[in-house]
């Protein structure tokens, strides 16, 4: 394909331009919840809690006692033992999935009629709640692109993995979550077609504002989409250009900025696009992260799951010896649309809901959030920029006395300082019903609060330049990839 003689397209500003389109003219948002839902009935699906001696193709190792495939590939679930002096860090043993593979999470795109399209996915994962969410066009382990499932190739996966077929527009290789996985990480990636696409039944177009309004809603979209999502920085030069040189009310006259109404909505978009009244600049902030991660210590020891301490292996779960935590189940799975049609896996299955959130605030008359810089021992990073609360167990940590800071703040917040709320799956290839609640609460700008030397305050605008240089984990990106502007 030469992209040279196609017409010149600022990707950028259809970035901001499909952000701020809610109107689609392949089918209105009444017909796409249609469409979603018909899809939970169009194929046969069945998933189904087996103990351990069902599982196909699975078994625990002799001598090591880990959970492994009997190709090597996929994933395995072994264990390890962490000492860190990181704050309020110690020393644990835990089982952990050690998938080294870096997996494609893909998204295709495409402009019809100056506006820019994402080829979605409705797909079932055996670990949705709901079963089936809102996903990439391609969301594939090299395992399963590989086909050493002996199933089918995924749909659309040569616009991925073959040269002049599409024109990358994102490509980021990003974590993923550091408390569940060992070093994992997926190549976030959103492309650009020009040729016509056979559009099949389980996928549909929407535009990056109908995607993100669809955000709001309860287990919707998939982990993996909001990951990609959050990698598009919809700001664009042009339109910095124009807010560092117009007056604001001036500037929120002009089209397609006039879109964006007053309040919250208009506080986020001038947090992304203001360069010029953040408390700390970039140097500041990441010379502060640097002093954290230089002075974190931390020793992780791989050791086979039979020598986990604290855990529990019974016929049909591998669990905490307090019953709180995770455990690890086994399920059979049949879905008629997948690449292959029926098999058994483990899943992570956790005993209560996590609790995921940003508290913000205006300083020098801009929206600020207040970011956490914390040790997951298996991320890739180590060291990660995280949310202000970011825990799983979020009622377990609730009750304890010496409860997390700020989690407060968001287990019995004031229904006026709520911005943004909504309960989101964890990816469900992996996670059995796993859910978090995502939220950020605003304070008032006379709110003082103590601020551990582990956080400090960013504007939007920072946090998105920091994600580009994978700074951020995937509980960061996801949330602040939600906060819709229209």
């Amino acid at each position: 394909m030469n992209f040279e003689k196609k017409e010149i397209i600022d990707e950028k500003r259809s970035f901001l331009n499909s952000a701020l389109t809610h109107k689609n003219k392949f089918q209105s948002m009444d017909e796409f919840m249609s469409w979603f839902s018909s899809r939970k009935y169009a194929h046969k699906f069945e998933v189904r809690r087996i103990p351990f001696i069902e599982l196909d193709n699975w078994q625990f190792e002799e001598g090591t006692g880990n959970l492994v495939h009997k190709t090597g590939k996929f994933f395995k679930i072994k264990g390890i033992r962490i000492s860190s002096n990181f704050i309020s860090l110690n020393n644990w043993d835990q089982p952990i999935i050690d998938q080294p593979e870096i997996g494609i999470l893909g998204i295709i795109t495409k402009v019809f009629e100056g506006v820019r399209y994402f080829l979605m996915q409705a797909k079932m994962e055996p670990g949705n709640i709901n079963i089936i969410q809102l996903s990439p066009t391609v969301q594939a382990t090299k395992s399963n692109y590989t086909q050493v499932h002996q199933g089918n190739k995924p749909l659309y996966l040569e616009y991925f993995l073959e040269k002049g077929r599409s024109k990358i527009l994102v490509d980021q290789l990003q974590t993923e979550q550091g408390a569940r996985f060992l070093q994992k990480r997926n190549r976030n990636i959103i492309v650009e077609v020009y040729e016509e696409l056979p559009i099949h039944e389980d996928f549909c177009w929407l535009t990056l504002g109908q995607i993100r309004k669809l955000l709001t809603i309860d287990n919707m979209i998939n982990m993996d989409s909001r990951s990609v999502i959050s990698c598009i920085n919809i700001i664009d030069e042009d339109a910095t250009k124009k807010y560092e040189f117009l007056k604001k009310d001036d500037f929120f006259q002009i089209s397609p900025f006039n879109q964006i109404s007053e309040g919250f909505k208009r506080e986020i978009f001038i947090s992304m696009i203001d360069k010029k009244n953040s408390q700390k600049n970039l140097d500041e902030i990441i010379n502060w992260f640097t002093e954290m991660k230089a002075n974190a210590e931390l020793n992780l020891e791989h050791i086979n799951l039979r020598e986990v301490s604290s855990w529990i292996k019974t016929p049909e779960e591998i669990k905490h010896e307090s019953k709180q935590f995770f455990s690890i189940i086994a399920v059979s799975v049949e879905a008629e649309n997948r690449e292959v049609k029926k098999w058994t896996q483990p899943l992570i299955k956790h005993s209560s809901y996590g609790m995921i959130g940003f508290v913000a605030k205006k300083i020098n008359n801009v929206l600020h959030f207040l970011v956490q810089a914390r040790l997951d021992p298996c991320s890739f990073n180590v060291l990660e920029m995280i949310p202000t609360v970011a825990c799983t167990e979020a009622e377990y940590k609730y009750k304890q006395e010496n409860s997390l800071p700020f989690l407060k703040l968001f287990m019995d917040p004031s229904p006026e300082k709520i911005r943004y709320s909504v309960i989101q799956s964890d990816e469900g290839g992996r996670f059995y019903h796993s859910l978090n609640k995502y939220m950020v609460v605003e304070l008032d700008e006379k709110d003082i609060i103590d601020i551990p030397k582990n956080y400090i305050w960013m504007t939007l605008n920072q946090i998105i330049e920091l994600i580009k240089h994978n700074y951020f984990n995937i509980d960061a990106r996801i949330l602040i990839g939600g906060l819709s502007l229209v």
